[in-house]
């Protein structure tokens, strides 16, 4: 199952992850705490709303994303 994670988008695609879907349950992000561009892709550290940290990495190549609890 592909990973879940929604994102503003204004004058590109993923511009600043929303929220994500982690173990069933939709987690809004409170805080983008880094974004990068990596050659895998736009990278970022997110903070949501019930304290959890995690690593979301967007691949535009596969247009897939990858989730990691930190």
């Amino acid at each position: 199952m592909p990973a879940l994670v929604e994102c503003r988008s204004d004058c590109q695609y993923a511009e600043r992850p929303t929220a994500v879907v982690w173990e069933g349950q939709r987690l809004v992000i409170d805080k983008t705490l880094e974004a990068s561009l990596t050659p895998e892709g736009k990278r970022f550290r997110v903070r949501t709303t019930d304290g959890k940290i995690f690593g979301l990495i967007y691949s535009e190549l596969h247009d897939e994303w990858k989730i990691d609890l930190l």
